[in-house]
């Protein structure tokens, strides 16, 4: 279990020497826009967080709307930031394949990081933040390459 001071503190773990967060083909986004506050942001974090647990079943250990869409009433980007805790994140084939399966995009990598992978859907937009059991649960909102 994480103490206080490892969810309150904000890590930023730089990737070791010759290592990239990025998944190949991949790199962080360039159209960041913040806008007003969309009453729909919740509907679409429990239509992602269906699409997820019905792509893993049993395998989703927590799920979490979290990020600035999490929050009533505050300017954002409009992309849902969501944590998923598995309960082996470097088992990638333990749950990888089904989330890609149900159209999710590996992007981001980060085994030093809490054992970080971020994975992308389009419509809605959103940051899926995977990490194991172990992680402080605000991990998500200081990830280093969410791009």
């Amino acid at each position: 279990m994480p103490s206080v001071e490892e969810i309150t503190t904000f890590r930023n773990d730089p990737p070791p020497p010759g290592e990239s967060p990025w998944v190949a083909g991949r790199g962080p986004s360039t159209d960041v826009v913040v806008v007003e506050p969309d009453p729909t942001w919740p509907q679409w974090y429990d239509a992602l967080a269906a699409r997820v647990r019905d792509a893993l079943g049993p395998r989703v250990l927590w799920l979490q709307h979290v990020g600035s869409t999490s929050v009533p009433g505050l300017a954002a980007k409009p992309v849902i930031d969501a944590d998923l805790v598995v309960a082996d994140p470097d088992d990638e084939a333990a749950y990888v394949p089904a989330l890609e399966a149900a159209g999710f995009d590996l992007t981001v990598r980060e085994p030093w990081w809490y054992g970080h992978r971020l994975l992308k859907y389009d419509d809605p937009r959103c940051h899926l933040h995977v990490f194991g059991p172990t992680a402080p649960r605000s991990s998500a909102t200081g990830c280093s390459a969410t791009g």
